[in-house]
């Protein structure tokens, strides 16, 4: 297991709180309360490692499929729809959303490999990720994917408590399956949108992994 990038300033100033909690704390409360500097110590390291945890990129065989749609991220399968898409295709598309707890991992990646054709961020709100409208009002990052078998739109959107996109795809880039599309901290929401001839191979409330499960094939 590695730890991102986007961590290092957040484990650092966290890292830095812990620790003149703890100094403070057992200077002024370990001779009379030793059991509450115990607590406070417990208590903020727990902490601590949380933060570490949601900054972490464990070991994994990524699956590589040229027929393929991977999934974006790890979390729970909580949207399987029809929808007309307003932002891009402006037609009908199948959307698949994922949800994104604050202990899944946070890293995003590319569902397929091929040419990004629109990369586009857009400001919003911040409801709850499982909202029916967190789609199109929340804060978000839109890229459209398109190779041989296909194109798709690949959704970053943040949430009440993720309010960090990180995006690292340009119009016209190349990009292979599996490698990083972004980043969300602190969990959120991840929406797909495929074609209508693109077999699901997903279902409602499955646990998926980013970069392994197989969302969906051309």
């Amino acid at each position: 297991m590695t730890i991102h990038r986007e961590g290092y300033k957040s484990i650092g100033i966290t890292a830095l709180i812990f620790g003149i909690i703890n100094i403070v704390s057992f200077t002024f409360l370990s001779a009379p309360l030793p059991w509450l500097a115990a607590i406070i110590f417990v208590v903020t390291l727990v902490l601590f490692l949380f933060i570490i945890s949601f900054f972490r990129i464990p070991a994994r065989k990524l699956t590589q499929s040229a027929n393929a749609i991977i999934c974006p991220a790890d979390g729970k399968v909580v949207v399987i729809e029809e929808i007309t898409d307003v932002e891009y295709f402006n037609d009908r598309r199948i959307q698949v959303s994922i949800f994104m707890s604050p202990a899944n991992v946070h890293v995003n990646r590319n569902p397929i490999s091929g040419t990004v054709k629109y990369s586009k961020y857009h400001t919003g709100k911040y409801l709850v990720a499982w909202h029916p409208k967190s789609s199109t009002e929340n804060e978000r990052h839109s890229v459209v994917i398109e190779n041989a078998k296909g194109i798709i739109l690949v959704k970053q959107i943040a949430g009440a408590l993720a309010k960090r996109i990180c995006n690292y795809l340009t119009p016209g880039q190349a990009i292979k399956q599996g490698e990083e599309l972004g980043f969300i901290k602190f969990g959120s929401r991840v929406d797909v949108l495929l074609p209508l001839n693109a077999k699901i191979t997903v279902q409602l409330n499955q646990v998926v992994k980013g970069g392994v499960t197989e969302l969906a094939v051309f």
